[in-house]
């Protein structure tokens, strides 16, 4: 017998609902769930496999295609091709910046400044400063490049030397430009050949007038009264001009300097016969009394003063103090030989009219007003600055640098002994105080104009510049006779010049060194950055990847 009890095969149905909102007690469907152990199980057998190897897989199983894979953008990967650089690309980098030193030596920038600007170009141009060496000589720009495995030499003479001060301050403010705003090598060249073939800011004619009243200033500063001061400028201005076109016909430097010196000292000397009584008989009374001069032998001081190499001078002495001592021993060489010549013109003129003393007779010490002399001082530094080609809108402020400049050297250096009203301590300490005031006030005025500060500060102290001193001791040493203390006369002259540039050339650095310690921190911060950006960008020269 089968006692099993048969299974209930009767389907449960469910009750339907007896009203809405209401639910039947019956129990309620399940709804059918996969564990989660057949999910893994699916994707067992792809544990251990990379998600490349997974996609392959799934695309198996599907019959899709799988996508082609797509290059990774740069932005995301942060990984950049390293450009690679042919040696025609860096001989041309390199031939830029010789060509950038080679037009501030020729503009008589001091060499400290032209081996900032070439590091700051080299900068720009990607050539990175462990692997670059730079020689600064007088004549000749020498840069190498080089690693263990490659080497890269170019050389650039400078032969056309002269004074441009517009051109060093374009250069200052190329260089920084350019690595602000990543100039391209092209663009960089052609404001290089702009700086390099720009006119002049003034022309010949005006140049050679305002040297002329320049040495017009000068005589003023030495005792002269107006009339003298207008035949010191006409010897100037004819002596200036005859220098020019003797340059012009390429023949030697320094003989046209002791052509020029010449010209100009027979010039004075003729012109101080209009002071005379034989030329008061033949001018009417009004014009004679407008053309006398009482002080008619001083313009043969100041009528060559033209040639005196101020700016070389003061650059030859702040190399030395930068420990550029074997340019500035070429620069002082080739400014004495300047001087020689002058001092040559000078006494041949001098044996040929038959001047007798005129080392010891002169007399250099001013009786002027401070307003006399504050104008006198203007006159010499716009004049000075005509030459040195400063750009136009800076002419008012070299003035206004020139008026404080001489009338603080002035109040130092003379006083109850020469009947003035002052401190009385002598030219040298008055030179030395005039022009480091003057380099003070520029250290923050540079910042006004934006312009390099010699742009300012030399000019400003150029009236300062002994060139009277100067050729009066090689004078006496060329006139000497064998009288009793013409070398003492000599020695004298030659000291206190030597002395008095001395103090100009270290008024003018010593604040510019101690003002460069300052700013030299935030510019070489900010030089930093922009390398290492360009670092980042790959615009760096990597002399492994020289093809």
């Amino acid at each position: 017998m089968n006692l099993k009890k048969p299974l209930n095969t009767t389907p449960v149905t469910q009750t339907q609902p007896l009203s809405s909102g209401t639910e039947t007690s019956s129990p309620k469907k399940q709804k059918r769930r996969i564990p989660f152990r057949n999910h893994r199980s699916k994707n067992k057998k792809h544990e251990g496999q990379e998600p490349e190897q997974q996609k392959r897989s799934h695309s198996k199983k599907t019959g899709s295609a799988l996508p082609e894979k797509r290059p990774e953008s740069p932005i995301t990967t942060n990984r950049k091709k390293k450009p690679s650089y042919s040696e025609k690309t860096v001989r041309r980098k390199l031939d830029l910046l010789l060509r950038t030193g080679q037009l501030l030596m020729e503009s008589a920038a001091d060499t400290s400044r032209i081996m900032r600007n070439m590091k700051r170009t080299a900068a720009y141009l990607g050539l990175p400063d462990e692997h670059l060496n730079i020689s600064i000589n007088y004549d000749m720009l020498m840069v190498n490049l080089s690693d263990e495995e490659h080497s890269f030499s170019k050389f650039q003479r400078c032969e056309k030397h002269g004074i441009n001060m517009t051109a060093i301050s374009a250069v200052s403010k190329l260089s920084w430009r350019a690595i602000r705003e990543d100039y391209s090598l092209e663009r960089y060249e052609a404001e290089l050949d702009k700086i390099q073939s720009r006119k002049r800011n003034y022309s010949p004619w005006m140049v050679t007038i305002g040297a002329g009243f320049a040495c017009g200033g000068f005589c003023i500063q030495f005792g002269c009264d107006w009339p003298a001061f207008l035949y010191a400028s006409i010897a100037a201005i004819i002596g200036f001009r005859l220098r020019t076109i003797l340059n012009e016909l390429g023949s030697n430097t320094y003989m046209n300097i002791a052509i020029a010196a010449f010209v100009s000292t027979l010039l004075a000397w003729a012109s101080a016969f209009i002071s005379t009584p034989a030329v008061e008989n033949l001018l009417p009374g009004p014009l004679y009394a407008w053309m006398h001069s009482d002080t008619p032998w001083h313009p043969l001081m100041a009528c060559a003063l033209f040639i005196v190499p101020g700016v070389p001078l003061i650059n030859a002495v702040s190399d030395m103090l930068d420990n550029y001592t074997s340019i500035g021993i070429v620069r002082a060489v080739n400014t004495l030989l300047i001087v020689v010549a002058m001092a040559f013109g000078i006494a041949l003129a001098i044996q040929v009219c038959g001047i007798d003393n005129f080392v010891k007779d002169l007399s250099m010490t001013p009786h002027h007003s401070y307003l006399e002399f504050a104008i006198a001082a203007a006159i010499s530094a716009m004049g000075f600055s005509m030459i040195f080609n400063i750009p136009r809108r800076l002419l008012w402020v070299v003035a206004l640098g020139g008026l404080i400049t001489v009338c603080t050297r002035n109040f130092v250096s003379l006083g109850a002994s020469s009947g003035n009203i002052g401190l009385d301590m002598g030219p040298v300490i008055g030179s030395l105080v005039g022009s480091t005031l003057i380099s003070i006030i520029v250290t923050r005025a540079v910042h006004w104009f934006h312009t390099p500060h010699h742009c300012l500060s030399i000019p400003s102290v150029i009236p300062m510049i002994p060139g009277v001193l100067m050729y009066r001791a090689l004078f006496a040493l060329i006139d000497m006779r064998g009288v009793v203390g013409e070398v003492t006369i000599a020695m004298n002259n030659a000291i206190q010049a030597s002395l008095i540039i001395l103090c100009i050339a270290v008024g003018v650095a010593i604040p510019n060194i101690f003002a460069r310690r300052w700013i030299t921190p935030k510019r070489q911060k900010l030089l930093k950055l922009l390398i290492d950006r360009r670092k980042q960008r790959g615009k760096f020269v990597d002399l492994t990847d020289i093809e």
